[in-house]
């Protein structure tokens, strides 16, 4: 699997994790979801919010995937940490804007 480096700032939302792993990872390795719950150690309603995009990627979440994936966790945690901080970034936009660095360069 190619892991792709994304430049900021983005324009539009980062995927959310669990849409690659829906869309991607699962078809390709050929696993339904309940074969993929049971392998990652989860419940099939856990790993339905993951895809169902409502849910983040946790650590563990993160180390399970990887590990079933053969791609390690820290592509899923960087994903994840993509999607959060755009979201949040978007989110604080007027507040973020009121503050002033400290330190000037």
């Amino acid at each position: 699997m190619t892991e792709y480096h994304v430049k900021r700032p983005l324009k539009r939302a980062p995927i959310h994790p669990g849409e690659v792993l829906r869309e991607d990872v699962l078809p390709e390795l050929k696993l339904s979801v309940s074969e993929a719950a049971r392998r990652l150690g989860v419940s099939r309603q856990q790993l339905h919010r993951i895809l169902g995009c409502t849910h983040p990627i946790t650590v563990e979440m993160a180390l399970r995937i990887g590990k079933l994936a053969g791609n390690g966790p820290g592509l899923w945690l960087r994903m994840q940490q993509s999607h959060d901080l755009w979201h949040t970034e978007h989110a604080l936009k007027e507040e973020l804007k009121m503050i002033h660095p400290a330190v000037t360069a």
